[in-house]
């Protein structure tokens, strides 16, 4: 065991697909676990998502590295001492099952807790275990919309809302879960005892809007409850979505949305600009050669105040669009003004700011080459963390796991000939 990687000889059972379990798996394994991925008989259904492979997809290989892949088909009555020897040495179970599979296939905490008191398991479900929602199916886009996630994001297209093109709650999730498996691992050691973390998308979706998740009842709750009603009222009568989207309350100030923390379009592209404090926002007022009175003696009627920074931001926005993005980025860089150019994700693939800081790897796929990914996103001195490789082919380590589980070569052939695992990749319909 390397005792520089915090996860070094921690054996990790992964019951995951698509996202924040996978997710997570990976990066105790760049962490130094030794991670066992169990797929059904079809692989995980991110692997059929454009294959450039048989198996390999962009998507798989995204959250899928490290790890060693066991094909098997859970509900096949001789499955179970397949999945017997995996709970026996291992030190964490991962699952993301729909709701109630997991007590169904007895894979969950209050059934694994009695026979495997140091077990940690880590579950994965879309909105909590309680209430009405608590059994339904969830994904990342869901989760967005239900949580007022998707909303926030204000973009609107064709009358509805849109986003969801980042999954943004799965890797929030998978973040908080990783967190929360490191903390039982720790608890453990001061213990003795497993336990159980249980995390989910839409405590994620609201942890992203944690600025918007407060309610001061003296300030906001006559109002709050004047919106809930107007909404109802909305609704029933069938008005647009922007007519409800309208209704949510801004909680930043006139000038913050107008002027100083938002984009700009330039003589050749777009910038951000993100003046949080009142300093910054002097500078940037000079750098930009305007004034802006209401720094120095506030408006304090409301209205006043909006008509102000809506006259302020067409003068901002006429002065941003006279040169191109690197010429205020330079500008503002020299008065310490925090900005940045607009980019496409495919530039950052090639930037100097995240390669200089080793946030990218390449590695070496067995069938599609040179891959670059994204580095582990967490640095750690000694090499905690470590890029970890392409996890082998579909089913191509099948007898390699089964053996080290124990098994012998005449079982292994049996559990194949049985249809409980396969080898190779699964057959494309």
């Amino acid at each position: 065991m390397d005792n520089a990687r915090p996860f070094g000889g921690i054996e990790v059972v992964e019951f995951g697909q698509f996202i924040a379990v996978p997710f997570c798996a990976q990066v105790l394994s760049e962490g130094g676990a030794h991670v066992v991925k169990v797929e059904s008989l079809e692989g995980d259904p991110v692997r059929q998502l454009a294959p450039l492979a048989p198996g390999e997809t962009r998507h798989f290989i995204s959250r899928n590295r490290g790890k060693h892949s066991l094909p098997l088909d859970l509900r096949h009555p001789s499955a179970g001492p397949v999945v017997e020897r995996l709970l026996t040495r291992a030190d964490v179970v991962l699952t993301n099952f729909r709701p109630g599979l997991a007590a169904e296939l007895g894979l969950d905490w209050a059934s694994l807790a009695p026979r495997y008191p140091r077990l940690v398991v880590g579950n994965v479900s879309a909105f909590g275990r309680r209430g009405p929602a608590a059994r339904l199916a969830g994904m990342d886009l869901v989760v967005q919309a239900r949580s007022g996630l998707l909303a926030a994001g204000g973009g609107v297209r064709d009358g509805v809302p849109t986003g969801g093109e980042n999954p943004v709650v799965d890797y929030m999730c998978a973040m908080t879960l990783a967190f929360g498996i490191a903390t039982a691992l720790l608890r453990r050691a001061n213990t003795g005892r497993g336990g159980e973390v249980d995390v989910s998308l839409l405590m994620a979706a609201l942890m992203i809007q944690n600025n918007n998740m407060v309610r001061i009842e003296s300030a906001d709750g006559v109002a709050h409850a004047a919106i809930r009603a107007r909404l109802e009222e909305l609704r029933a009568t069938g008005r647009p979505y922007a007519e409800q989207a309208a209704l949510t309350p801004q909680i930043r100030p006139p000038g913050t949305v107008n002027v100083y923390y938002r984009t700009y379009a330039t003589r050749d592209a777009a910038i951000a600009v993100a003046c949080g404090s009142p300093a910054l926002r002097r500078a940037f007022i000079r750098a930009v050669a305007l004034t802006d009175e209401a720094l120095d003696r506030p408006i304090a009627d409301r209205e006043q105040e909006l008509q102000h920074y809506a006259a302020l931001r067409r003068s901002v926005e006429a002065a941003l669009a006279s040169r191109t993005t690197a010429e205020w980025q330079a500008t503002f860089e020299t008065a310490g003004i925090p900005a940045a150019g607009v980019k496409l994700p495919l530039e950052l693939l090639d930037d100097e700011q995240p390669l200089a800081n080793g946030m990218l790897h390449d590695l070496t796929h067995p069938a599609l080459g040179r891959v670059r990914v994204l580095a582990p996103p967490i640095a750690m001195d000694g090499g905690g963390f470590v890029p970890a490789p392409a996890t082998s082919p579909f089913g191509s380590e099948t007898r390699a796991i089964l053996g080290d589980l124990g098994f012998s070569s005449a079982e292994v052939g049996a559990l194949l000939a049985e249809g409980v695992t396969r080898e190779g990749p699964a057959p494309r319909d």
